[in-house]
């Protein structure tokens, strides 16, 4: 196994009182993948994993409980340190499994992490997300039986059995996934703990965005930004060369020279464009100051707006607006190269293969929730306002996962998402954020020693702004003769539309016609004013 990725990226975990085998998923995401199967007198655990080489790795055993886990933590030394006198374990799974031996379910309350997990514990399953949802997890609860997975889409055979739970849902809290009755999504910063052979199940909050706000002097409040952006990124980069997206904005390019100033040589920096919009330029001008190995990627419009379906189909999203976020990363990503051969598509076990490399990569991406970046407010009471809609409604979108990139085969990761960097940028008072005429002031105060002056004050522009992903595919509506204002509802009709096809129906990405799609909703848009959803 690469040392510089984690044990596993996804799976797929049931826990029964019988000894059936579960249904067989489909991911997205690629990897190698290992079933794996134990028996005990209470329950079975059956397991598909996504791994890197290693998927012992990925499992962990002790006192009767077995956990399944996928991702990696932030904060091993902070939570090694809780475990004197042990014998210090030596993977994520094992240092979670130990934690839980001391401190039962409130042991995710602990972790800085980027993950999703399964414990299975005699007749009881414990199913847990970080504490941003980065990693999402869905869940099928019935009595006897609980399904896990990283995907919905690896839940379809899944058919619900036994009683039904009130709107669907074996808990309140709980997500329904569109269309696909009795599966739903834990909610971020949660933890599951649930009775197998009833189903019933109680979720244990283990993260909210901080509410309080904390008035700093402006120095305090730049270095504290620093150090917790460094350790971010110093916790992310791994021991091998990471590579970072690269835009040329202050978010990416704090990630990219922190990530620099670490790195023994050279780091690897990439920027993506198409034909109608770039931001090559400005990501030049970083990556010549921090001595990044640059490479640039251009996506003819058309073949960026037929990645849709692969968008959809990783994020598992209906939200235009997030969807158009993620597409210039989906393309990216997708030119990366194809990092690996699966050897054994119906995937049992680990068959060896070539797998090529699997890339670390790091993103600027998220930076604007915490800060209000993309609210150019000067009121600080709305400019707060903002920040508090944002980051009590970004739960559900996907908008972090990492299946976007493992759909190459890679692992992506974002530092502003740290659990410790949300808890900072969240809870500084507004007039932090927007001070002096500058968005996202504190940021740019605190990397202005380590970048040219025209990155630090350039404005802000958007992923999907500087790619043009929004007037291309706004374009798309329009050419196909969809009126200019109904183009923001059919756009929400179209992903909905492709996520019937990809998440709900099976369908491959590949098969999905985008014309096709679109004809179907100017059609429908033509003889309804206002066309309602499937």
């Amino acid at each position: 196994m690469d040392a510089n990725l984690p044990a596993a990226i996804g799976f797929l975990a049931e826990v029964r009182q019988d000894s059936a085998r579960p249904p067989e998923p489909v991911f997205a995401a690629r990897a190698f993948r290992a079933r794996w199967h134990e028996r005990t007198a209470d329950r079975s655990l059956h397991t598909v994993l996504l791994h890197f080489g290693a998927p012992d790795e990925a499992y962990a055993r002790e006192a009767g409980r077995t956990l399944v886990f996928a991702g990696e933590l932030y904060n091993r030394d902070e939570l090694l340190g809780l475990l004197p006198g042990r014998v210090l374990p030596g993977s994520d799974a094992a240092l979670v499994i130990a934690l839980f031996d001391v401190y039962g379910i409130h042991a995710f309350r602990l972790l800085n992490g980027r993950f999703a997990a399964l414990l299975a514990d005699r007749e009881r399953a414990v199913a847990a997300t970080d504490h941003a949802g980065s990693m999402p997890l869905y869940v099928s609860v019935a009595p006897g039986q609980v399904l896990a997975a990283t995907e919905a889409k690896a839940l379809r055979g899944a058919a619900p059995r036994g009683r039904s739970f009130p709107q669907g849902r074996p808990f309140p809290q709980g997500r329904p996934v569109r269309r696909r009755p009795g599966i739903c999504q834990v909610p971020a910063g949660s933890v599951l703990d649930i009775q197998v052979s009833t189903g019933l199940c109680v979720a244990h909050r283990t993260w909210t965005p901080p509410a309080a706000r904390r008035i700093l002097p402006e120095d305090e409040a730049v270095d504290t930004v620093r150090r917790a952006l460094e350790r971010a990124v110093r916790s992310r980069t791994g021991p091998g060369t990471p590579l970072v997206v690269l835009s040329g904005g202050i978010d990416s390019s704090a990630v990219a020279a922190l990530a620099a100033h670490r790195s023994a040589g050279p780091i690897d920096t990439v920027s993506m464009g198409t034909d109608q919009a770039d931001e090559f330029a400005q990501a030049r001008v970083v990556a010549r100051h921090i001595g990044s190995v640059h490479q640039e990627i251009t996506v003819p419009t058309g073949d960026l707006l037929r990645g849709l379906p692969h968008a959809v189909w990783a994020a598992e999203c209906t939200d235009p607006d997030v969807i158009e976020y993620l597409l210039p990363l989906t393309a990216l990503y997708l030119r990366l190269g194809d990092t690996r051969n699966d050897g054994d598509p119906g995937g049992d076990g680990d068959t060896g293969g070539d797998r090529g490399t699997a890339r670390r990569i790091l993103t600027g991406y998220g930076a604007d929730i915490p800060l209000g970046g993309m609210h150019r407010e000067s009121r600080l009471a709305q400019l707060d306002t903002a920040v508090c809609h944002d980051m009590d409604t970004f739960d559900g979108l996907n908008e972090m996962t990492p299946t976007l990139s493992a759909m190459a085969g890679h692992w992506s990761t974002h530092p502003y998402w740290d659990r410790d960097v949300l808890d900072v940028l969240v809870s500084l008072e507004a007039g932090l954020k927007r001070r002096h005429g500058r968005d996202k002031w504190v940021l740019r105060a605190a990397l202005s020693d380590a970048l040219p002056h025209e990155v630090v004050v350039r404005p802000k522009l958007g992923v999907h702004e500087g790619s043009g992903t929004t007037s291309s595919f706004s374009r798309l509506l329009t050419d196909a003769g969809i009126p200019k204002g109904f183009v923001r509802q059919a756009k929400r009709l179209v992903v909905e539309e492709i996520y019937d096809q990809v998440v709900v129906e099976g369908r491959h990405p590949d098969e999905v016609a985008l014309d096709a799609v679109v004809e179907l909703i100017s059609e429908r848009a033509a003889h309804h004013p206002h066309p309602i959803p499937r």
